[in-house]
């Protein structure tokens, strides 16, 4: 199998057989051996999964992982993988905001000897402000921050040659940031810039929210710089408060007047919480991910796998 293009859906009817017209003539072209596009479906409440399968009678390199429940974008991706046959993979959307023809340079690169090649947005035409935003800040952020190199602007768009791919597949993380799990095994990347259009049809399905939440992942992944800024934040409020004891008490060995008073308590009281909080906070969230890692539960349970053979993948 030459390539293998992971796609992960939900709720997409209306955008499968575009995506497919679009798509596996440019794979056709690029690829010089046989490929498989495989769509990884969380459960629908449409009619993705029979468009799917109905694709799928015309074109048996139409592929289809179903699961047993909603497990989100990035572990239906990572499932993808899991599956995948190719001797490289692509990731990416089915709303042709990933230009296909795109594949056709990312070959290119695999051939010169790159083994990861990231499409890089140059733009980001019909998304709302609010999540430009978010994405801006969190690029910067995990730039500055990030114990990996995770280039800015670039979304799960890419080709990943196949020892990449197996070295992924090899890593037991449970929350799959797949832009931190590629620069964590590294290899030969390269990027490729492009303007990224908008949705060709449709909203997307993928809420502000579960960037965030994507986006924080990244963050408490792949640093501990949040712990080392609750220290600082610990150690800060300790010596304000012993700079303002010796104050205090430096002027009153002056004799000035200090006016005691209701305010400057509660002021005292609500800022020492409120770093309190937001320290517990920190604490709670790398330790609630030590919980998922240590429970070792299954990435994804997988439901119904359509044009797979026995033991392709082990979930």
């Amino acid at each position: 199998m030459e390539l293998s293009v992971v796609v992960p859906v939900y709720k997409e009817e209306h955008s499968i057989a575009g995506f497919l017209r679009r798509v596996v003539p440019v794979v056709e072209a690029a690829a010089t051996g046989d490929f498989e596009i495989i769509f990884c479906l969380d459960p629908s409440p449409d009619r993705t999964q029979e468009v799917i399968l109905d694709e799928r009678s015309r074109d048996t390199r139409v592929k289809l992982i179903t699961f047993s429940r909603r497990v989100g974008q990035p572990m239906a991706t990572l499932a993808g993988m899991q599956y995948s046959a190719g001797r490289a993979v692509v990731v990416m959307d089915v709303d042709m905001q990933d230009p296909p023809e795109l594949i056709t340079e990312m070959v290119a690169r695999l051939r010169e000897g790159f083994d990861v090649v990231l499409a890089q947005r140059k733009s980001r035409q019909g998304e709302p402000l609010l999540r430009r935003v978010i994405a801006r800040a969190a690029y910067w952020l995990m730039r500055r921050i990030a114990e990996v190199d995770i280039p800015e602007n670039t979304g799960d768009f890419r080709l990943m040659s196949r020892r990449v791919v197996d070295e992924i597949n090899r890593l037991k993380e449970c929350h799959g940031f797949l832009r931190g799990l590629v620069s964590l095994v590294g290899f030969r990347q390269t990027t490729i810039v492009f303007e990224r259009p908008a949705r060709s049809s449709g909203e997307s399905k993928y809420p502000v929210t579960g960037s965030l939440k994507i986006g924080i992942n990244g963050l408490l992944c792949f640093s501990t710089a949040a712990l080392r800024l609750s220290s600082i934040m610990g150690f800060a409020t300790a010596g304000g408060a012993l700079f303002l004891a010796a104050l205090y008490l430096g002027l009153k060995f002056v004799g000035y007047p200090i006016i005691w008073g209701n305010p400057t308590m509660v002021i005292l009281i609500a800022f020492l919480g409120g770093v309190q909080l937001i320290t517990i906070g920190i604490l709670g969230e790398y330790i609630s991910r030590i919980y998922d890692e240590v429970r070792m539960r299954p990435k994804f349970i997988v439901d119904r796998a359509t044009g797979f053979s026995a033991g392709d993948a082990a979930s």
